[in-house]
């Protein structure tokens, strides 16, 4: 409770020093703590001897004598470990240090001289960075925590993961966590396979702490990344993960195990291995710019290389693509104004489709009245 109320005096004085007069209300809601306790709080600095001043008035509040600087601004190693999260607080909030990063970007303010200080909060006003993808719902990881605490303290885990083909027992050696695109992975090396009695237990152990694994079966790159990987080493996407178990052991980290490194080497063999096809398509000006929109840079890549216009303005473009199935799905939301031209098989899983979407659509539904809405 001591080093509590010690952490919030520090806060209060470096809010104060950075941001000059605050309101005690607004000191309140920064420190989350009721105006009473703020009061009591200033008086405690000003009874240590800090020049804490209250102006009255409508403009009034608290501020510290000009030119008083404090130098107490030593990092806890908790503060100094999130600091790689300052330009991602949702991702610190979803870590569990939202509070330590506070403190820290507070205490980092704190010690720069005021010029600097002063373009940093510049740069805070100017850029925001949101991890998210668009129109993509907020996944809930529910052991994130645990992971991340498993990756900190170098322990395994023993846990029930639900991946896109299979369900079932891992027990894992957490070496770090990624976040892509708004989406958490683990990177872990995979131990021995778990026993038939140590699957059913963590089986019943999700189900009883509520810690099933959330999330919509997807395809295409999200699913093959969700357990993959070469050798021991898998990235598994961390919501799958059910109920979570901490080893009470401790396990050496690879001496040259490089997180970033790896990751970029999966990814890159990831997008390697996702395009198994190239399809041949005809498409209009529409479709030629929804290429890059829709297939990203596979997408940029074709058109950047596709044959010179028609005179009626079609291109033909040369379109790497995932597996038939999935490429007619993702085809098809170009609609009339693309034509597949090979392969045979693509094309012919592409004339299926748009057979069975016109039989489903030729006939009226009974009853319907004629503004297309049923009675």
């Amino acid at each position: 409770m001591v080093r509590m109320r010690a952490d919030r005096l520090l806060s209060l004085l470096l809010l104060l020093q950075n941001r000059g007069r605050l309101t005690a209300p607004e000191l309140a809601r920064e420190l989350e703590v009721s105006v009473r306790t703020v009061y009591r709080d200033v008086e405690a600095l000003a009874a240590a001897g800090v020049p804490v001043y209250a102006d009255r008035g409508p403009a009034g509040g608290y501020r510290l004598l000009h030119g008083y600087r404090t130098r107490l601004t030593g990092l806890t190693d908790a503060e100094a470990e999130s600091l790689f999260l300052a330009g991602v607080p949702a991702a610190a909030r979803a870590l569990g240090l939202d509070a330590e990063l506070a403190a820290a970007s507070l205490k980092v303010r704190a010690a720069l001289p005021a010029e600097s200080a002063g373009r940093a909060e510049r740069v805070a006003e100017r850029f925001h960075l949101d991890a998210h993808g668009w129109f993509r719902e907020h996944e809930s990881v529910p052991q994130l925590a645990v992971l991340a605490r498993a990756v900190w303290e170098q322990r395994p885990v023993h846990a029930h993961y639900r991946g896109w083909r299979a369900a079932g027992a891992r027990e894992l050696w957490p070496l770090g966590l990624v976040l892509k695109g708004g989406i958490w992975y683990v990177v872990a090396e995979r131990r021995p396979a778990a026993t038939e009695a140590a699957t059913r237990a963590m089986t019943t152990g999700a189900a009883a702490t509520g810690g099933t694994a959330t999330g919509r079966t997807s395809t295409g790159e999200g699913a093959a990344a969700e357990e993959a990987g070469s050798g021991p080493l898998r990235s598994y996407r961390a919501a799958r993960f059910g109920a979570v178990r901490l080893g009470a052991e401790r396990f050496e980290r690879p001496a040259d195990f490089d997180l970033a490194a790896y990751w970029a080497e999966f990814t890159r063999r990831l997008s390697a291995d996702r395009f198994r096809e190239v399809a041949c398509l005809r498409l209009a000006p529409r479709a030629a710019r929804l290429l890059p929109m829709f297939f990203g840079a596979a997408g940029a890549e074709a058109l950047a290389a596709a044959d010179p216009a028609d005179q009626d303005g079609w291109t033909t473009v040369h379109l790497a693509v995932e597996t038939t199935a999935i490429a007619v799905g993702d085809l098809l939301r170009l609609g009339p104004d693309a034509e597949v031209l090979g392969p045979p098989a693509l094309r012919a899983a592409v004339a299926t489709a748009v057979r069975g979407l016109a039989d489903r659509y030729a006939d009226d539904p009974a009853g319907a009245p004629a503004d297309g809405h049923p009675t």
